[in-house]
């Protein structure tokens, strides 16, 4: 199915988007900035409508069952780590759901497990980095890892940090604002006088508020996977078809029906993807794509890539930290 991307270092993809009901759109906002506007050196403004952060999230939600933390059904026999979390709370948490996978502190405080980790990568306090040995040690617990990266601080000396190899953001362009408004309406009391006895905060009169959404001639995604960087970790070629594989999979799952990335933000796809390179390959279907991976597992799986069984549990013992307790208030403050 990847015979025709060769040798070439980038798999690149555009997408062209548009909303899925008029012209308008919600881009994402950040703190003390809101809507990331810009201008290109031609003068055209620009708006970032989707960061490659949350492109990041967006991806790996494509394989959760519901909001998580265990894999869909489908993809049975990919690894992940399960942490069971006991004490102050009773949930469930992944290394598909933590931000920052594996490095959480619910999977890599388990001694037990830690120290398997750094047998596994190869890993020595004071001594070079073994790329190709953490490459198949992350691959071995959760393949996700080395497709999304993650930085493992919290192991020795942190020095373990593999980055994304697929990257995908939004930009909208020749883009125009549309300002709207509304109001939070208390039938009973505009004012808001009358009050709760148990809720004391000021929430109760009307309030009105301002909205900025924007319009654009063209809006685009843009992915990109780097093909160098896996085949620069020397795995074997079941994994690296697994990881191509499983990546066009997760990019297929978003533009087939997970693209509503805010209230105001429904997007759907305007025409065929473009691959801009290599030249001649053509993005496979959904249904194609979740053949080759699960092809992909079972070929690792035989190879002894994977443990078995395929999910990792670990039991982590949680409590509640007091205010006064030391760590608990933030020190950079």
């Amino acid at each position: 199915m990847f015979e025709k991307i060769g040798s070439v270092p980038r798999l690149l993809i555009e997408v062209d988007l548009k909303p899925i009901q008029g012209d308008r759109f919600q881009p994402t906002g950040f703190a003390d900035l809101g809507a990331a506007v810009y201008e290109r050196p031609d003068g055209t403004r620009m708006l970032l409508v989707e960061s490659a952060q949350s492109m990041a999230n967006r991806l790996e939600h494509t394989i959760l069952a519901g909001e998580g933390p265990r894999m869909v059904k489908e993809l049975d026999g990919l690894p992940y780590i399960l942490v069971q979390l006991t004490g102050a709370t009773e949930a469930e948490t992944s290394s598909l759901l933590e931000a920052h996978r594996i490095n959480s502190p619910y999977i890599i405080s388990d001694k037990n497990f830690q120290a398997d980790f750094v047998k596994l990568a190869g890993y020595q306090k004071g001594k070079p980095l073994d790329w190709p040995k953490i490459a198949r040690a992350l691959l071995y617990y959760d393949p996700n890892a080395l497709l999304h990266g993650v930085f493992l601080a919290n192991l020795e000396d942190g020095r373990v940090k593999v980055p994304r190899a697929i990257t995908a953001f939004i930009e909208a362009e020749d883009i125009r604002e549309a300002a709207s408004g509304g109001v939070k309406n208390n039938p009973i009391d505009p004012q808001g006088k009358i009050r709760s006895i148990n809720e004391t905060g000021n929430v109760y009169s009307n309030v009105p508020y301002h909205r900025m959404e924007f319009t654009a001639k063209k809006m685009t995604a843009y992915f990109n996977l780097d093909l160098s960087l896996l085949t620069g970790y020397g795995l074997e070629p079941e994994a690296q078809e697994l990881l191509i594989a499983l990546a066009l999979y997760k990019i297929r799952r978003l533009l087939n029906g997970q693209m509503r990335l805010r209230t105001a933000c429904d997007l759907m796809q305007k025409g065929s993807e473009k691959v801009v390179a290599p030249a001649g390959f053509k993005l496979p279907s959904e249904e194609d794509l979740l053949k080759a991976v699960k092809t992909g597992i079972s070929a690792c799986a035989a190879k002894g890539l994977f443990p078995k069984p395929p999910v990792t549990q670990l039991k982590t013992k949680v409590n509640e930290v007091s205010e006064k307790e030391p760590g608990s208030e933030d020190e950079t403050k």
